[in-house]
């Protein structure tokens, strides 16, 4: 172990680095941004397969917008030209020109429409009022007849999506989450609702009425499927598992049996034998039924992620099926008995920590939501999994051990995990923990042993040797959800906690807590960066803006001159010049403003630096300690971008 002493001399350089939850320190001036090509995973929301040519596929994504592959899975690449907003809920595809597509959105543009496979898009909202399309189905018999399903209804268009009109009279709940189509008389529609059921309609959408006999009253129903054989037995999936109905919907039986998770997120049916059924679960993966849902049974041999929300087949090959998870595509070539990762160009991962080995700079580390960790050594050039041990890949925080870089920490779902080999293997590290989800992490620079986890609802825990003990540290806390810690790197028993109630502070090493609002006008902060060179001056990023206190936090005053949008969730502070700041912005509730912007003058005023960033929702900052004007952002649906 160095001396604390030594640990001194590097505090400049590697500030809270290794401490890391949503804000890192970091800095550089201004430049062009590029995307690092990953990590490639990411939370895929929407399949769909070309009938004609199966090797062509689409994926939509939730912040990476839209991708293609023209393999098979093999290989992906972005296709958003003409996309205003990346948040994709739906695709559907012209069953006789697949050339046509289309895709729903969840704000920005709510519907699009490509004629060239997705290399451009133009958007087709005339008439289609909401904010957010959750599905869209085509009339396979008139293409040009499309259904499209929002949270206020279903809207119909007749002339490929120029136009638009509501098609909901009947529906007495207008949250609509699925449309499925009859294949074989297109007039005949069931849509799936948010806590209502089924609704269907025999008129082309002109009136609907329920079709709940014999579902549980208030049913969340997410997939519609319909053998398209025998166009009278469909399939609902929904928050209590899989129910069936043999007579055009008048009726539903549940059909459960041998399935272990009923919160069910995607439907498919085998076209050539639809008796084969297959089911995404939101937490256990993919199951079979090769009896009409009478029994299931798991197959996730291979599939490293297990919260599955869309299925597709291959409709000449239907033992070739794809399964699109939080953590990207698994394709299987043997009807789901073995899946295999197929994310390469899937660089649509949401990245919500990053940190830096202090010593080693090139070797970077990125938690990816639901992917679990990911780590570069060369600087982003390429990504490789480190999820080995880790029982909960839903990872929020991430810490280096500034000490001994080789010692990582990360908070997830289930508490925190440990490992002492770069990340190559983890153990859990959660004894008196409550087991919530580990949010913020937060390392002592001169006592490396010595960590905070804030652990959301349930406030702050220490541990004092590495992790192996956890003891709540949360006197003076009031109700409030932990979003991020950050300790004074000169007097390491001064913390500070960023919450929805504002920011607290500690001067004891968390042994009692005091609120700091005075002069805060909004409660919610999500990131806090404190000053290396004086300590007392610290750095608030809010859902109003940035704020500052020059005296330990005991006021606070509003620094948002030259910000268009407000909802920070990152602080950057350059290290050598500490007046010199940068913060990560997310994105408004329809896609838009967001990104990062630099200050020279300790946050009196604020410009753009965006240049290159593609996508403007960022989640996570770091700064490469060895060369400060080295910059990471981590965006939530286009992975890392660096900025050199």
């Amino acid at each position: 172990m160095t001396s604390c002493s030594s640990c001194r001399s590097l505090l400049v350089s590697l500030l809270i680095l290794g401490c890391l939850s949503r804000a890192d320190m970091v800095s550089a001036q201004p430049g062009t941004w590029s995307s690092t090509g990953g990590p490639e995973a990411g939370n895929v929301s929407a399949l769909a397969i070309d009938s004609q040519t199966p090797t062509t596929l689409y994926v939509g994504t939730y912040g990476g917008g839209v991708f293609v592959s023209a393999d098979g899975g093999g290989n992906w690449s972005a296709r958003n030209t003409g996309l205003t907003t990346l948040r994709v809920q739906a695709v559907a595809i012209d069953p006789v020109t697949p050339t046509t597509l289309y895709v729903g959105t969840f704000g920005g543009g709510v519907l699009f429409r490509s004629a060239d496979g997705g290399a451009s898009w133009s958007a087709r909202n005339t008439g289609l009022g909401y904010f957010s399309v959750s599905a869209v189905a085509i009339d396979p018999l008139t293409p040009a007849t499309l259904y499209a399903a929002t949270y206020d209804g279903v809207s119909k268009s007749t002339n490929g999506g120029d136009t638009w009109s509501a098609s909901s009279t009947g529906l007495t709940n207008k949250y609509v989450n699925a449309l499925a189509i009859d294949p074989l008389t297109p007039s005949t529609l069931y849509a799936g609702t948010y806590n209502g059921g089924v609704f269907s309609s025999a008129n082309g959408g002109a009136s609907w009425t329920a079709s709940n006999t014999g579902l549980p009253a208030n049913l969340n129903v997410v997939a519609l499927a319909i053998d398209p054989q025998t166009p009278t037995t469909l399939y609902a999936g929904t928050y209590a598992g899989v129910f069936a109905s043999t007579d055009g919907g008048a009726s539903w039986s549940a059909r459960n049996t041998g399935l272990t998770a009923l919160v069910v997120g995607a439907l498919a049916i085998d076209p050539l034998t639809p008796t084969t059924l297959y089911v995404g679960t939101g937490v256990s993966g993919v199951f079979v039924s090769e009896d009409g849902g009478g029994s299931w049974a798991a197959s996730n041999t291979g599939l490293t992620n297990t919260s599955v929300v869309a299925l597709a087949i291959n409709p000449l090959a239907p033992a070739t099926l794809y399964a699109g998870t939080y953590a990207g595509v698994f394709t299987s070539a043997d009807a789901g008995a073995n899946w295999r990762v197929s994310n390469t160009g899937l660089t649509n991962s949401y990245i919500t920590a990053l940190s830096i080995d202090p010593m080693t700079s090139p070797t970077l580390y990125a938690a990816a939501g639901w992917a679990g960790v990911f780590r570069t050594a060369d600087g982003g050039e390429s990504w490789v999994t480190r999820n080995t041990g880790l029982t909960n890949v839903n990872v929020g925080a991430l810490a280096i051990d500034p000490v001994t870089p080789t010692t990582l920490y990360v908070g997830a779902g289930d508490g925190v995990f440990r490992s002492t080999d770069g990340g190559d293997s983890w153990s859990a590290s959660n004894t008196g923990l409550v087991g919530a989800y580990i949010n913020a992490l937060a390392i002592d620079p001169l006592t490396p042993t010595t960590l905070y986890a804030g652990a959301g609802w349930a406030g702050v825990y220490r541990s004092t040797n590495g992790g192996d003990n956890w003891n709540p540290s949360n006197t003076g806390l009031s109700i409030a959800y932990v979003n991020t810690v950050a300790i004074d790197p000169l007097t390491p028993t001064t913390l500070y906690l960023g919450s929805g109630s504002g920011v607290f502070k500690s001067t004891n090493g968390g042994a009692s807590w005091t609120a700091s609002n005075t002069g805060l006008t909004n409660f919610n902060v999500f990131a806090l960066a404190i000053d290396p060179l004086t300590p007392t001056t610290i750095y608030a990023g809010t859902f109003g803006g940035v704020f500052a206190s020059t005296d330990g936090g005991a006021s606070w005053s509003a620094r948002n001159t030259g910000l268009t949008t407000l909802e920070v969730r990152a602080i950057a502070i350059d290290p050598t010049t500490p007046t010199t700041l940068d913060v990560g912005i997310m994105a408004d509730f329809f896609g838009t403003g967001g990104g990062v912007f630099m200050s020279e003058d300790a946050g009196a005023n604020w410009t753009a630096i965006n240049s290159g960033l593609t996508n403007r929702d960022v989640r996570a900052l770091a700064i490469d300690p060895m060369t400060p004007t080295t910059v990471y952002a981590g965006t939530a649906g286009a992975g890392v971008f660096v900025r050199r």
